[in-house]
């Protein structure tokens, strides 16, 4: 490693770019008769705050619950015919409508070598490029308009702008009581200025308020006037194994109300759709149209609201998503009930455990924490970065998304107890889960990197000096040095380290300033180490293996 004081007038250029991330030539769909419209990612708030009007029901949100064992001893059945008879009645059409105002080319049209190729009145002259238009007078007081010179600035009209749209959406909705609560999912209704629902074959829609929406799990409550309605009975999705066979009801693509059937697929899928995603898969057929409509277990139990589908086409590919019951009765009641969705926030940023990362911190699942929020319940336990979460009240935590999922299930001020290891010994600590808001919410759930002796030959770095961290926005929690230059051929470099990272620690050893790093570049054997890096507002962890 070599040291460099860092030049005060330091400029780094920071290229950020959003990328992508799936498998080549598929789409996920929401399932929903909007062409082309996915879910919006993860940067929606997890919950809508409540709206001023908002009033709580006379009595809490009721829903049936039947919590006893899945069915799978009774041998397969010929026919489903009396189970859909019974259920089909719980399931309804989702009809939106939105205006979306048509794009205004006033701007567009007023340019004068524009207006001049298509000959548009008001064209300046060939010879005064930025001349206005002569008057046209023929000596007739009908024609008193024209003597005016046209503006440069002309208002938009409809030459201009097109006329708005209505755009239509039709999805499938649940029925959870008997008074006219209905679920679907939050991409069915969003943004509409209309929502009607209809009943089986019935012709009549009825007018529907929204009652509450929570973007980050795709839910949202409806409320109709209505009374004598057949409500969903809600099961225990949690029994849920591969290989149960289930049935979905919808209305694909407007054909009216239809059912499929096959099986559970997958158990806690993620898609990266949304924050809070504990998906089921199946392939029970669902389609455009499909959206907020029920998956059934073979005793007609709600286990799952439809979702989203993964496809090349948009149609129909055998993997389907669906939104596990027990979260939708959760996030159901508190939309109903409070008219928000409140969970609860431990203040940590996690990052996956890949291949090299195993092989340093000694384990294969759980959430390494690369940054702890200041004053958050997780630092208030004593977590720190560089602890790998593996359970949270007993509950095994897979990776980071599920460690997301997780905490957030729990209500706001919540003691939880958490399991985790810190450097490869187990340790327990508790913590009160506070509120999740807007701002936890983006620290919480994004997974989070001389010829030299020792570790780190060829990366150049310096001080942090005032300056620095004042044009590069580097917080003052933030401690470290600063990589000034890198040789591009470096194991370092291969491996993701850049100019411009702040390095915070070297083998889970914290830096203070460019001595510091030099000489633990020379203490710390190779060739295999961890590093701590921060950049871009974000503290992750690299693997360096300089034997590469």
């Amino acid at each position: 490693m070599k040291s460099h004081s860092a030049p005060s007038t330091l400029l780094l250029a920071l290229v950020f770019a959003l990328t992508c991330a799936g498998t080549t030539g598929l789409t996920v769909w929401a399932a929903d008769t909007k062409p082309g419209k996915a879910k919006k990612a993860a940067a929606e708030k997890s919950a809508e705050k409540t709206p001023a009007a908002f009033e709580a029901p006379a009595t809490p949100l009721a829903i049936k619950i039947d919590g006893k064992s899945i069915n799978r001893d009774a041998p397969d059945r010929v026919s489903y015919a009396h189970i859909v008879k019974r259920t089909a009645a719980s399931v309804v059409y989702v009809y939106s409508t939105k205006t979306v105002r048509a794009p205004d080319f006033s701007q567009f049209f007023n340019d004068p070598m524009l207006r001049r190729f298509f000959n548009i009145p008001g064209a300046p002259d060939d010879d005064e490029p930025d001349a206005a238009p002569a008057p046209r007078n023929r000596g007739n007081n009908n024609n008193r308009k024209n003597n005016s010179p046209t503006p440069r600035n002309n208002p938009p009209t409809a030459r201009n702008r097109a006329p708005d749209q209505t755009q239509q959406g039709l999805g499938s909705g649940v029925v959870i009581t008997a008074d006219g609560y209905v679920l679907t999912n939050n991409h069915v209704v969003e943004g509409a200025d209309d929502v009607r629902v209809s009943l089986g074959d019935s012709n009549k829609r009825y007018e529907a308020k929204v009652v509450g929406r929570d973007p980050g799990a795709d839910l949202a409550v409806l409320k109709i006037e209505a009374t004598g309605l057949t409500p969903a009975t809600f099961a225990d999705s949690d029994q849920l194994l591969v290989g149960d066979v289930v049935l979905a009801i919808g209305n694909p693509f407007g054909v009216g109300q239809s059912v499929s059937r096959g099986i559970v697929s997958a158990l806690g899928r993620g898609m990266g759709m949304g924050v809070f995603e504990d998906f089921i898969q199946t392939d029970a057929a669902i389609n455009p149209g499909n959206s907020g409509g029920a998956l059934l277990d073979t005793d007609g139990r709600l286990i799952g609201i439809n979702s989203a589908i993964l496809s090349r086409s948009g149609g129909f590919a055998g993997v389907g998503f669906a939104i596990p019951a027990n979260l939708v009765r959760s996030v159901a009641e508190q939309l109903v009930n409070t008219g928000r969705v409140e969970r609860g926030f431990l203040g940590v940023r996690p990052q996956p455990l890949d291949e090299a990362l195993t092989a340093q911190f000694g384990t294969e699942k759980g959430a390494l924490l690369s940054e702890v929020t200041e004053n958050s319940p997780a630092e208030k336990a004593g977590l720190k970065a560089g602890d790998v979460i593996v359970k949270i009240n007993g509950t095994e935590i897979r990776e980071p998304r599920h460690l997301t999922l997780t905490v957030s299930q729990f209500a706001p001020g919540t003691e939880v107890t958490i399991d985790y290891l810190r450097d490869g010994m187990p340790r327990t600590a508790k913590a009160k889960l506070a509120r999740r808001d807007d701002e936890a919410s983006a620290k919480d759930d994004e997974p989070a990197p001389k010829k030299d002796e020792g570790i780190l030959n060829g990366v150049g770095v310096g001080e942090i000096t005032a300056e620095i961290r004042s044009q590069m926005k580097i917080p003052e929690r933030v401690k470290g040095v600063i990589v000034t230059s890198i040789d591009p051929e470096t194991p370092a470099a291969k491996q993701d380290l850049r100019e411009g990272d702040v390095i915070e620690e070297l083998d889970r050893k914290p830096l203070t300033d460019v001595d510091r790093a030099v000489k633990l570049s020379e203490e710390i054997k190779g060739p295999k180490f961890l590093m701590r890096v921060w950049r871009n507002g974000r503290s992750s962890y690299l693997a360096i293996d300089e034997s590469k």
